[in-house]
């Protein structure tokens, strides 16, 4: 059975960091895709990075980009999310979610992932 497990979140003041980290179980990531998404209380569940292993490519919504940074680990069984420079405005509920869709990270919003992570709680203190 293909489980994700999201976790790293917590509290942090504005301008601190975390990183988060999306562990597969019962499988390697091989050649998926992973995304992290992001879901503020009353907000829709925004995308923003993904990590497309079968060519290495990352890609980042504009509100992160120059701030958090996606990667994986060479097992490929984790793939982190730093997070610097946060802002309340990063206040979600983090999710990972991956599949095996063939893809460059560039096209992820194309892709509608099959498997996904509980979630994983970050609160940024102004």
């Amino acid at each position: 059975e293909v489980q994700l497990q999201a976790s790293g979140g917590g509290l942090v003041q504005t301008g601190g960091y975390l990183r988060l980290a999306c562990a597969a179980s019962g499988f390697t990531f091989g050649d998926t895709i992973i995304g992290w998404f992001r879901q503020a209380p009353g907000k829709e569940r925004e995308r923003i990075s993904c990590i497309a292993h079968n060519d290495g490519s990352t890609s980042y919504a504009d509100s992160v980009k120059g701030r958090f940074t996606i990667s994986s680990d060479s097992t490929k069984t984790t793939v982190y999310l730093q997070m610097n420079s946060l802002q309340p405005e990063d206040t979600a509920v983090y999710y990972c979610a991956a599949d095996r869709m063939r893809i460059q990270a560039k096209y992820c919003g194309y892709v509608r992932f099959q498997s996904w992570g509980q979630g994983t709680l970050v609160t940024v203190s102004s």
